[in-house]
C-alpha cells in the first residue's frame, strides 16, 4: 500500500468539514448502495458488523426523524437529501456463523447482555466512522449528529426489532450555509503518548 496524496487526505480529513447546509440534488439509490459496499469492509471485532444503516429519504420519514431531533438538527434533517440512522443490532451474534465461519461457536461468545450491548455499540461506532470516510471518499459531505431522542427514534424506526440507534448523519452535497470556522484540535502531546 502507498500513502494517499495530499488532495485525497484533504478530501478525507484536513479540508473535510461537518456540513449544516445542503444542495437539493437527490442521491440515487445506486450511490447509497455503493456507499454501503465500501463501509462493509471496515474491520470489527470478530467481523461482527453490528451496524445497521437506515437511509431516510422520503419527506414523511424525514419529518418523523426531524420531530425527534433536538435544537437545529430538525431543520438540517429536512434540508439534507438523505439522513442515515446508524444503529446497532443486539442480535448480531446470530450472523456470526456466516460472518466468522472459522469459529463455529462464536455466536455463543456473548451471553452477557451488557457485554453484548457494549460490543454492538463499540463496533457500530467504528462502522459509523468508516461510513463518514466512505461518504467523503465518494465525494459526499457529511453532517453527523447526536442530538435526538434515541428511544423515540428506536420506537419510530426500529419497532419490532432488536436494533437501537447510535447516531445520525446527513449526507449529500454540502453548501457553506451555517458552516462554522474550524474549531481547534488537540495537539499530539495533549492527546497522545508513545511508550
Amino acid at each position: 500500500m502507498s500513502k494517499l496524496d495530499k488532495p485525497a487526505l484533504a478530501q478525507l480529513f484536513t479540508e473535510a468539514r461537518t456540513r449544516n447546509g445542503w444542495k437539493t440534488d437527490p442521491l440515487p439509490e445506486s450511490l447509497l448502495r455503493e456507499l454501503y459496499d465500501l463501509v462493509k469492509f471496515g474491520p470489527t471485532a470478530a467481523n461482527s458488523t453490528p451496524a445497521r444503516f437506515l437511509f431516510v429519504t422520503s419527506p414523511e420519514a424525514k419529518a418523523k426523524l426531524a420531530a425527534l431531533s433536538s435544537g437545529s438538527n430538525g431543520a438540517k434533517i429536512l434540508r439534507a437529501p438523505v439522513t442515515v440512522i446508524v444503529g446497532y443490532d443486539l442480535d448480531f451474534p446470530e450472523t456470526l456463523p456466516k460472518l466468522f465461519p472459522h469459529a463455529p461457536g462464536a455466536k455463543d461468545w456473548f451471553p452477557d447482555p451488557v457485554a453484548k450491548e457494549w460490543g454492538a455499540l463499540r463496533n457500530s461506532s467504528l462502522q459509523g466512522g468508516y461510513f463518514i470516510l466512505a461518504a467523503r471518499a465518494l465525494g459526499l459531505d457529511v453532517g453527523p449528529m447526536s442530538g435526538f431522542d434515541n428511544a423515540g427514534v428506536d420506537a419510530a424506526f426500529f419497532a419490532g426489532t432488536n436494533i437501537k440507534s447510535n447516531f445520525i448523519a446527513s449526507i449529500g452535497y454540502g453548501t457553506d450555509e451555517g458552516l462554522f470556522p474550524r474549531n481547534p484540535r488537540l495537539g499530539f502531546d495533549e492527546a497522545a503518548k508513545i511508550l
